[in-house]
């Protein structure tokens, strides 16, 4: 039998196509409401006089008997089912940007020793040194040092991130989102191809630069965009992130590993700038608007992301809008996020950077090159699991994740320095912790500041916040740069 939904007293019901040859007996003490619903159920009409607990009237709903005996459609999909829906697909959406958008990023700093131990092979082929031992830039160091720390290739990979970071508040929201995802897809392909067919440390250093422009200007981009759709997407967002760190440090080591010489193994993952460009358009949904009265907020300006063949306006409330007074305000009140977050990536990137190449372990089978490889691998698998656990573990004070990487960062340095670790296999327990501390502090920070801005400051406090990191990430770099030259001339 066909069926129509009718809408009445802001709510819908559904009924038959019937024949109603009289008023039923009574009805002027009969709620519409309940007298259609008999019907339905095939119950005898007029049981249900009009009370308290009747909120019809026959001059409301006699209109909906006069559509009795039309014909009827078919039955609509529910709302909550179509919210639903929209909500994983925003939630897988923002789970492959953070997955594409920092792949590049963490494929570069797996690659660093790579890089700067470039080497060709007849035929432009490049390939990792198979030797277990590489030879010391130093002869007469006690490390195993490149003639350039890859605390080079950090700051090449986050230096750009940085002057993006520091620019965006000012006037990065007059660029629609579209245009800056582009840009980001194209800077991440670019990188792999200019990686791959470099003949010099320079050149490759180039492709770095690019993977960071993607890199900065797409988490900018996706983590202000989080403000346009429920707070939930920003774990999924950090877990996608998690998710990059881990896939890429392993992919580049299984692809090396396997034999596939960097330059072939870099062309292989082309397809993830194409998977960030097809996620953005084609998996997300364009954002709800934030005020349910307002009709006029569903398409929005530059936050608009997806398939509008208009140009959104933005709405006057945004961070867009904001002066800078309430941009120098809301400043302030991020800065017990912003100063944790700092210091634990400062730790981590001071140790991965800095100090991964200089805990060189010669009693075992891994060569130099495999053992970073390792380091990077297993500080990504960290970082993924605690950025995938918003939803069991929330963290309040974020500084004592701060407080227990500096802690982290002081033990690794004294083994560098004395020597007292046994085994590689406590190295890589304790940067596995490094990666855990780090994920957990980055996801509970975007989450706490999601909770505690409000709707119109929020785009501009995830723009801002999002520096906490790449500061952190340039101090460690600029610093790890002398130690590695004073380490690495000490006899």
């Amino acid at each position: 039998m066909p069926w129509l939904a009718v809408r009445a007293l802001g709510g819908a019901f559904q009924i038959p196509r019937v024949s109603i040859l009289a008023r039923p007996h009574g009805s002027d003490n009969l709620c519409p409401e309940t007298y259609l619903t008999d019907l339905e159920a095939g119950w005898a009409p007029g049981r249900h006089p009009v009370g308290p607990s009747c909120t019809c009237e026959w001059g409301r709903g006699h209109s909906l008997l006069s559509l009795l005996g039309e014909e009827i459609a078919p039955k609509r999909r529910s709302p909550l089912l179509d919210r639903q829906g929209a909500f994983w697909k925003n939630a897988m959406g923002f789970w492959l940007l953070g997955l594409c958008n920092n792949f590049s990023y963490v494929v570069m700093l797996s690659a660093a020793h790579d890089i700067l131990r470039h080497q060709r092979a007849p035929g432009n082929q490049s390939h990792v040194d198979p030797g277990p031992v590489p030879v010391p830039h130093n002869g007469s160091s006690r490390f195993d040092c490149n003639s350039v720390s890859t605390a080079a290739v950090l700051l090449a990979d986050i230096l750009p991130t940085l002057l993006i970071k520091l620019l965006a508040p000012f006037g990065l929201h007059l660029l629609p989102y579209s245009p800056r995802v582009l840009v980001s897809g194209v800077c991440a392909a670019g990188s792999f191809i200019l990686v791959a067919f470099s003949h010099s440390v320079g050149t490759s250093l180039g492709g770095v630069v690019l993977a960071s422009i993607s890199s900065g200007l797409g988490e900018i981009t996706f983590l202000s965009l989080t403000s346009f759709y429920p707070r939930a997407v920003i774990s999924w967002w950090s877990s996608g992130t998690g998710g990059a760190g881990l896939l890429g440090a392993l992919s580049y080591l299984g692809l090396t590993q396997a034999g596939l010489s960097p330059q072939h193994t870099l062309l292989s993952m082309l397809g993830i700038p194409a998977l960030l460009l097809v996620s953005y358009f084609l998996v997300l949904t364009s954002p709800a608007p934030q005020d349910p009265g307002g009709e006029e907020d569903t398409e929005t300006a530059a936050r608009q992301p997806l398939m509008s063949s208009e140009a959104p306006e933005s709405k006057p409330d945004s961070g867009s809008s904001l002066s800078l007074q309430e941009r120098w305000t809301v400043f302030k009140s991020l800065l017990p996020h912003i100063i944790p977050l700092v210091l634990v990536y400062f730790a981590e990137y001071f140790i991965n950077q800095g100090l991964f190449e200089l805990l060189f372990f010669r009693n075992t089978s891994l060569s130099h090159a495999e053992q970073y490889r390792w380091y990077q691998m297993l500080y990504q698998a960290g970082v993924f699991a605690s950025r995938s656990s918003l939803r069991c573990c929330r963290i309040r004070y974020t500084w004592i994740l701060a407080l227990l990487q500096c802690f982290n960062l002081g033990f690794l340095m004294a083994d560098m320095w004395f020597s007292f670790l046994p085994s590689i296999y406590l190295i890589f327990l304790i940067i596995l912790y490094e990666g855990l501390l780090g994920g957990a502090a980055y996801v509970n920070t975007f989450h706490n500041i999601a909770l505690e801005t409000s709707d119109e400051h929020r785009e501009f406090a995830m723009a801002t916040a999002c520096i906490s990191d790449t500061l952190g990430i340039s101090l460690s770099g600029a610093l790890a740069l002398p130690l590695h030259d004073f380490l690495c001339h000490l006899s």
